[in-house]
């Protein structure tokens, strides 16, 4: 393309394009003689290990360094930082396990495994679940039976007893806190866990660190080196600068991004919580270390890594700071180190951000799986609202994913629920974003007349009418209050909205995850209130501690709403494995023509399932015309009821029934 001035734009983006692509080549070819006489003894003594990773190397360098120079170029230590990178990189390959080195050539065969409907996905606190790591252990025959494939383990590193954010204000990423265990004794679960085929999952929190990590700690000592791999100020000039376009996080807890350190007489960047020190990303010595963080608890066993906060990483003046596009260039390049170091493991991303900007930490070369927050979000509106037009839509244009990805689809976490959805969505379906925002956090909360939900307010703003909510899926669901006034019909409804919620992210394609806890009905535990260190985060209302006598006691009771939770979900994840249609991320969403009606179609293995959801508390009908057209045949089969029904006469759905639907032949 020749612009009005002569200037040849292609032309000199390819020429820029063939000049880094030279200086890779080039670079490489001066680095890898240094790397093999510093790892020579290594490298005779496992030849075929180092000839893997010189392949996989020289397979991957140059999407590498175009990352790096991209990122740190115009560092005048650039070169000595990428060095030690190499370094860290074939290290950490010449120690890695071989039972991970035999996972990770299975991996790179199978490059979908985690696509499979054999994927089941639990998380849980350790010390809530089961104390310790040894307890946990104790746990796999109980994970056995429920199914799980993928188990999600809170923050278990070495955090502060008092400021520890649930584990995410991290001290040490090497050290597991001893109240748990050791990072031995995590090492050795992760391989028991893999032999019976259940994936190991951490979370990296690498946004910041806790102001008691080593790196802080001699940040506080003045050691200008560690001061420089975080934001710290001496007077409010440049935080007042940064502040203008920010938006507060945790505005209950305190105003603004920045705290005062009276012990340093600094100001220091702290985005979540006062004691979290947000890392500077712009010194090459944070990635630089943060690789070697990364790599070690690769080699711990870990297949996929949650990647916390990822839309904070970057800070540019003038703007959020927020989704930048070196966050994106931070994540890739984490990406290609561990394709190079540690193939077999994958990145979740945690973006509770916009749905586009969810999105575009999505693919092969950055985050493999993400979170899905808008699913999540639009299942419990659907439920408030009883209408799934705002669902429907979103789907249509947000759901689908590029090969290779796929989402993780949950109901709730750890955290608390907030309201993504994207406004253009709500207005397209003649909803005003605001006002619904008001009406879905009144809801949730009780403070709607006719609600069902026991929901707990999070992070309030009295300023700006904004909140969130916490609460486990049981009482948001209706469960709790429905006991609480014994009344046997809202009970049974609200264990038809927990079924039927779990039939969706169990039928809808990608990875569906659980809050252990949730599949037993679990009801909001409100004794946080009493301690100090947790009256203040109502997110602790949703994380109680696992009582297994009464879970014992409710298992054997299937006539108990909890004890019938338990044994439907264990039914419909077996059930699950059973549909090859499930596998992989194409999913056809379709019109019902009732407004209480979502559905959608999934294909494979020879398979056609039409899934069907009803979010109202009145029986629904789609018509036949449009069953015909959408079902999967004349005859057809409910795997989950095992009805057969045929499309000659509208299909009648119970209040909040969910059906899994496939041609009778194929049922049989």
């Amino acid at each position: 393309m020749i612009c009005e001035n002569g200037t040849d734009i292609e032309g000199d983006f390819m020429t820029d394009v063939k000049q880094v692509q030279q200086q890779a080549a080039l670079s490489l070819e001066r680095l890898w003689p240094r790397l093999e006489i510093t790892f020579r003894d290594d490298a005779n003594a496992a030849p075929t290990d180092w000839c893997v990773f010189e392949r996989r190397l020289r397979h991957e360098w140059e999407r590498l360094f175009v990352l790096l120079i991209g990122l740190y170029g115009g560092q005048y230590d650039f070169f000595y930082h990428l060095e030690e990178i190499l370094g860290a990189m074939a290290h950490s390959w010449l120690a890695r396990p071989t039972w991970l080195k035999q996972l990770d050539a299975r991996r790179e065969a199978a490059p979908t495994w985690f696509q499979s409907q054999l994927m089941v996905g639990g998380v849980c606190y350790v010390d809530l679940f089961a104390g310790t790591l040894h307890g946990l252990r104790d746990r796999l025959l109980y994970f056995k039976k429920l199914g799980i494939t993928y188990l999600h383990l809170m923050p278990l590193f070495e955090s502060p007893e008092s400021n520890s954010d649930g584990g995410y204000a991290v001290s040490s990423y090497r050290r597991v806190n001893p109240r748990l265990g050791t990072i031995e004794e995590l090492a050795e679960l992760a391989h028991e866990f893999q032999e019976h085929g259940i994936s190991l999952v951490l979370d990296f929190v690498f946004n910041h660190t806790s102001d008691e990590h080593e790196w802080a700690r001699c940040a506080k000592a003045g050691d200008h080196e560690y001061e420089r791999f975080y934001f710290l100020f001496p007077d409010r000039a440049m935080p007042d600068a940064y502040e203008h376009a920010l938006r507060e996080i945790f505005p209950t807890v305190r105003h603004g991004s920045f705290t005062w350190r009276e012990d340093i007489s600094k100001w220091v960047w702290t985005t979540f919580n006062s004691f979290q020190w947000d890392l500077n990303y712009a010194n090459p010595a944070v990635f630089r270390a943060m690789t070697q963080e990364m790599l070690f608890i690769a080699n711990s066993g870990v297949e996929i890594l949650r990647l916390d906060a990822v839309a904070f990483i970057w800070k540019r003046l003038g703007t959020n700071c927020e989704n930048q596009p070196e966050a994106h260039q931070i994540i890739q390049a984490f990406n290609s180190i561990t394709r190079i170091a540690a193939p077999g493991m994958l990145f979740k991303s945690e973006a509770i951000v916009h749905p586009d900007d969810v999105l575009s930490y999505i693919s092969t070369r950055e985050c493999q799986i993400s979170y899905n927050p808008l699913l999540m979000a639009l299942l419990w509106e659907s439920l408030a609202t009883r209408e799934v037009k705002l669902l429907d839509h979103s789907m249509r244009s947000r759901f689908q994913l590029p090969q290779g990805t796929a989402w993780v689809n949950y109901l709730r976490s750890h955290d608390d629920i907030g309201w993504t959805f994207d406004d253009n969505d709500a207005r397209w379906e003649w909803i005003d974003p605001v006002g619904h925002r008001s009406f879905l956090n009144q809801f949730y909360i009780g403070r709607f007349a006719g609600s069902f939900a026991r929901g707990v307010s999070f992070q309030e703003n009295p300023a700006t009418g904004d909140a969130r909510v916490s609460g486990t899926l049981a009482s948001l669901a209706g469960l709790e209050q429905a006991i609480q006034v014994a009344d046997e019909q809202q009970i049974e409804l609200a264990v038809r909205r927990i079924l039927m919620l779990h039939s969706i992210i169990l039928s809808i394609g990608g990875i569906p995850l659980i809050y252990l806890g949730d599949e037993f009905g679990t009801l909001n535990e409100y004794s946080f209130a009493s301690d100090l260190y947790k009256a203040d985060d109502s997110r602790w209302v949703h994380r109680p501690k696992a009582d297994w006598a009464w879970r014992k006691r409710v298992e054997n009771d299937p006539s108990s709403p909890h004890g019938h939770i338990f044994t439907e979900l264990v039914r419909l994840i077996a059930l699950r494995k059973q549909q090859p249609a499930i596998y992989g991320n194409e999913t056809e969403f379709v019109e019902t023509g009732n407004g209480h009606l979502f559905g959608y179609i999934r294909h494979g293995g020879g398979q056609r399932l039409f899934v069907i959801a009803n979010f109202s508390e009145h029986p629904q009908e789609m018509d036949a015309d449009r069953l015909r057209v959408y079902g999967p045949g004349f005859s057809f089969t409910d795997m989950i009821t095992s009805h057969i029904l045929t499309s000659e006469r509208p299909l009648r759905l119970e209040p909040y029934q969910c059906m899994w639907l496939v041609a009778r032949s194929a049922g049989l």
